[in-house]
């Protein structure tokens, strides 16, 4: 018995040095699996992404952040980098990653061998199964290993990209709450600049009633107008204060860090068309929740030991039914399309669980439908951008200046002594309805372009700007 305990505990001992000594290193970093999350927030949302993991970086990060907020007034891409660096449940989604890649490690590491024995009132032959027990699984676990940490490491890509899409998800959100929140106090502005000529024509009314040259109808009609607009102006600001409310608790800021600006008014329209006719393949080649069906693809097929990879299908073979078993050997050849999102297929034939093929097949078809899903979304969100840009661009070009030149003539009429105050009050009225129109279609033009860049890398959150309008 002896002899079999010095040979089973040198074989132990043996099995456990052949820990995966480049994992380790790569999971024991004190920020592991972070750098390709904040390369992808540079690249996507134009923003760095932080991983704070002390007392002294959070307080030098709070400092950054007043700096950048305090009274000051933010642009988009500003409020968005304060978000990346300051929203507290972003760092929740880090430390997930940390922990991820702190199972890598135990995993990579393996078991530490140990033998503990009691043979206390254990005859000799019930003392040399417990030694054969401990020792046995001892060695499962370390001849595991390879296969469990090749388990661990997807998991931790899987976890990558969970940070990933969070963080994207943040940016797409922030954005859009900025131009929520803008808009709407471009809204309120316009409101209160017509806010002024209602009361100077209530007022008006008021006169003309006194000296009988106007009815109490007519009267009636301008206060109620004045009336309108003011209930107007308030629904208009307090809209604008819930959005930036919004913006506030996205960007992680409370008490005195909330003392920031939005401007007055949306960022004018490009000079030229937006283009963007390659969206539908940026967003196949860059998408992170497509990326995270390839690997879950992978983990599937790693825990119920696939054969391995026979062919690559694309979502369009998948969409039409395309049958991916192996029949005699012989693998299908998917047809070229001229954008492909490919599919890695498995030899399901010789899998005992028919569980394990079940589950297979379902991450493949869903995996599948996302690619359909991502190419409809580039798709809309291309015509969502270069609709809303032409619909803005006939309001600002065509409708406004010819508003501006009805108030123009009107006015000059009025000098005149041909037209009336009242109907240059309503020609500056109808005015305000046209202002109110434009703004309103610039907002939907920058949500719409906001929508585009998730539609892109993913992370999408919100509705894009069209359902918004057909809501409305």
């Amino acid at each position: 018995m002896r002899k079999f305990v010095f040979f089973s505990l040198a074989a132990v001992l043996m099995l456990s040095a052949c820990a995966d000594v480049a994992t380790m290193k790569k999971a024991s970093d004190q920020r592991a699996g972070f750098a390709p999350v904040s390369d992808l927030s540079r690249r996507a949302a134009g923003a760095d992404a932080v991983w704070l993991q002390s007392p002294a970086e959070r307080e030098a990060n709070a400092q950054r952040v007043r700096a950048m907020a305090h009274r000051k007034t933010l642009s988009a891409d500003q409020a968005v980098q304060i978000a990346l660096l300051n929203n507290p449940g972003l760092q929740a989604r880090y430390a997930e990653l940390g922990l991820s890649a702190a199972d890598l490690w135990e995993t990579a590491r393996g078991p530490v061998p140990s033998v503990g024995l009691s043979v206390s009132g254990l005859a000799g032959g019930d003392v040399t199964r417990s030694i054969e027990a401990t020792l046995i699984s001892s060695i499962l676990d370390i001849a595991t290993q390879k296969p469990r940490t090749r388990a661990a490491e997807l998991r931790f890509r899987q976890a990558q990209l969970a940070a990933a899409g969070e963080t994207l998800a943040l940016a797409h959100e922030t954005r859009r709450s900025w131009i929520e929140a803008v808009g709407a106090f471009e809204a309120a502005a316009l409101i209160g600049q017509s806010q002024s000529t209602a009361n100077a024509a209530s007022e008006l009314a008021s006169e003309l009633g006194a000296t009988g040259a106007m009815s109490r109808a007519d009267q009636a009609r301008e206060h109620a107008f004045t009336a309108e607009l003011a209930a107007e102006q308030a629904a208009a600001k307090l809209e604008a204060q819930l959005a930036k409310e919004k913006l506030v608790r996205l960007m992680g800021l409370w008490g005195s860090g909330t003392d920031f600006f939005v401007p007055d008014r949306l960022p004018a329209l490009p000079g030229g068309a937006p283009g963007r006719a390659d969206i539908e393949r940026s967003a196949l080649a860059n998408r992170v929740d497509l990326a995270a069906g390839r690997l879950e693809l992978q983990a599937i097929a790693s825990r119920y030991g696939l054969d391995g990879q026979t062919r690559m299908i694309t979502d369009a073979g998948f969409a039409t039914g395309v049958e991916i078993e192996r029949e005699g050997g012989e693998s299908e050849r998917s047809p070229v399309v001229d954008i492909e999102f490919q599919i890695p297929v498995y030899d399901t034939g010789g899998l005992l669980s028919r569980r394990g093929s079940l589950e297979y097949m379902r991450s493949a078809n869903s995996l599948a439908q996302a690619a359909v899903d991502a190419r409809s979304e580039a798709r809309a969100a291309h015509t969502a951008v270069t609709g809303n840009y032409q619909i803005a661009r006939h309001w600002r070009d065509q409708v406004l200046p010819l508003r501006r030149e009805i108030n123009e003539q009107a006015l000059l009429s009025y000098n005149g002594m041909l037209t009336s105050t009242f109907e240059l009050l309503n020609d500056a009225r109808e005015q305000l309805e046209s202002e109110l129109s434009a703004a309103e279609a610039k907002r939907n033009y920058w949500l719409a372009e906001a929508d585009a860049t998730a539609a892109i890398w993913g992370g999408a959150t919100g509705g894009s700007a069209s359902e918004e309008g057909e809501e409305e």
